[in-house]
């Protein structure tokens, strides 16, 4: 079901719990990543992307930080496919490129491949185990 939403740019100071709902429930609950790994301690310090549906609720986030990098890209399972992980993506590219970045970085699960490629990534490193789940690095250079 096909739901508006809009893509905020938040800090974890003020959005914390809702960042947290639905990292946690991807990346913990789902994909039972340990809190420990997920928890990495550059949320502070990151600028954070937080969707948010027609009422209001989180349903996808993602971080940036400041070497370029997309990382806690997630969008909750009831609102996949909707539109909400591309639009994070894209606001997250845009927002890059405003500060200047000229390349981006990312790791993907092996899964999500083709929805970065999709938005000009490119593979760039062989496929490792990263909280025991198979991943790449991918870039986007501008």
């Amino acid at each position: 079901m096909q739901h508006d939403f809009n893509v905020q740019k938040v800090t974890w100071q003020t959005h914390a719990a809702q960042l947290k709902a639905v990292r946690e429930q991807v990346f913990i609950i789902e994909q039972q990543v340990p809190i420990d790994l997920e928890l990495d301690g550059l949320d502070a310090t990151a600028q954070h992307l937080l969707a948010l549906n027609d009422v209001g609720e989180a349903i996808g986030c993602a971080r940036l930080l400041g070497d370029g990098s997309i990382g806690r890209m997630a969008v909750l399972k009831h609102s996949r496919g909707s539109g909400v992980g591309a639009a994070l993506l894209n606001v997250a590219v845009a927002q890059h490129l405003q500060q200047g970045v000229q390349t981006i970085t990312l790791s993907a699960q092996m899964h999500a491949i083709h929805f970065y490629e999709k938005a000009g990534f490119e593979v760039c490193s062989v496929p490792y185990l990263d909280a025991g789940i198979l991943h790449v690095d991918m870039q986007l250079v501008r």
